[in-house]
């Protein structure tokens, strides 16, 4: 059963007509990557998806609800968690604080303690160090709080922006670890990424956009067999 679906998204950047007529639909409980060349519109249509694009029309639907007329607070309180690329870990606040402020943007009705307590337990770097300043920890360390935020709120879906961009290898292998056991317990992942490989050999099925319109969808196996498709449109 589809958990989110696109039909016909359309969205711009002012005069600037980014994504075309663009339709594509995420199963409860798999990871979609959704793959192309860099400026391809991978990010504006997650971005559309959270409403963060100033105009956007079409169809998307999450869970059956309509996100199209909601603000990006309300869809995050449906249980869509959102990891931008850029990662807005806040200045001056504690490992601790910046998930705190994922549960109050939240608004769900969940302990505290047990909440930063389950995600000590997924992110153990990050339980040596809650009482940190987050912006002083490595890159790799922030995308891994970046995640950890969204993840708090226990969201049904996650949508990824690039989390392996700038990661050291180590990292990027327990962050896939990290994907596969949330996947397992249920959790929805929406991956964009220029990793292609790395995205591919943990997602279920794929989706290649090319100048903001879907362009060949496949498994990510087939995908990742297919050296022919990912030159044409995934080859930097």
């Amino acid at each position: 059963m589809a958990l989110l679906e696109i039909e016909d998204l359309n969205a711009w950047y002012g005069a600037s007509h980014i994504i075309h007529g663009l339709s594509l639909s995420v199963e409860q409980g798999e990871i979609l990557a959704l793959v192309g060349r860099n400026g391809a519109g991978k990010t504006s249509t997650i971005k559309a998806i959270m409403g963060l694009m100033p105009k956007a029309t079409g169809r998307v639907s999450f869970s059956g609800r309509e996100l199209l007329p909601l603000p990006a607070h309300a869809r995050f309180r449906l249980g869509l968690g959102y990891v931008p690329e850029e990662r807005r870990i806040v200045p001056g606040l504690t490992v601790k604080e910046n998930l705190q402020i994922g549960l109050v943007s939240a608004r769900l009705s969940i302990d505290e303690a047990e909440a930063i307590d389950e995600i000590a337990r997924s992110f153990p770097r990050l339980k040596e160090r809650l009482d940190q300043q987050g912006t002083t920890m490595s890159g790799g360390e922030q995308q891994m709080l970046a995640i950890a935020r969204a993840m708090i709120s226990r969201p049904q879906m996650i949508l990824l922006d690039e989390p392996s961009e700038g990661i050291m290898p180590v990292l990027v292998e327990e962050m896939g670890a990290l994907f596969r056991k949330l996947k397992e317990s249920g959790v929805t992942l929406l991956l964009v990424e220029q990793n292609v490989e790395w995205a591919l050999k943990l997602a279920d099925r794929a989706v290649i956009i090319d100048q903001g319109t879907v362009v060949h969808r496949a498994s990510a196996a087939s995908l990742l067999a297919d050296a022919e498709i990912q030159e044409r449109y995934c080859a930097v």
